[in-house]
């Protein structure tokens, strides 16, 4: 990619559904997260495209092939009375970094938070991907230090759930 014109970036289709599979697969296998890689088609087309979606996706092309993706919710700060958007994954293939694809899909999302009225873009970086450290912080982005991510699944989330029918009695 030798111009920021070789690229475009859209919102992602219905029918885009087994590309961001395949994307989802590669940013799995590249993180070294394919034991949680449970995404399959009928669980994106009812998150992404059902009636009420919970995430939004870009995909980014160079010519017709599609070389990244990013995909985003939206959040709520009670501090700031404002929604933010919060980039969930974003994901170059190798052989295209370090050509600004990355940088695009992030400035797409700024004009689309800007739009929303966002007050912040948040997002999440695994403590070994230096090269996504250096990228981010290149961008002007914080490190948030002073927070710790917590994540509740399987089976703690479910014996918690069932925990609610001792409050209904």
């Amino acid at each position: 990619m030798n111009s920021k014109s070789s690229f475009r970036i859209t919102p992602a289709t219905e029918k885009d559904i087994p590309l961001i599979l395949e994307f989802i697969h590669d940013l799995a296998s590249y993180e070294d997260h394919l034991q949680y890689f449970e995404a399959t088609e009928e669980r994106l087309r009812e998150a992404v495209f059902g009636q009420a979606p919970k995430a939004h996706v870009l995909l980014a092309y160079q010519d017709d092939r599609a070389v990244g993706f990013a995909v985003y919710f939206y959040t709520f700060s009670t501090f700031a009375g404002l929604p933010g958007l919060y980039l969930e994954d974003l994901f170059v293939k190798p052989e295209h970094r370090g050509h600004g694809v990355g940088r695009a899909l992030l400035a797409y999302l700024a004009t689309i938070a800007r739009a929303q009225k966002c007050w912040r873009i948040e997002w999440a970086v695994l403590h070994w991907n230096e090269p996504a450290l250096r990228f981010y912080k290149n961008l002007g982005a914080l490190p948030m230090n002073e927070w710790a991510v917590y994540r509740l699944s399987g089976e703690p989330l479910n014996r918690l759930a069932n925990e609610w029918q001792s409050y209904e009695s």
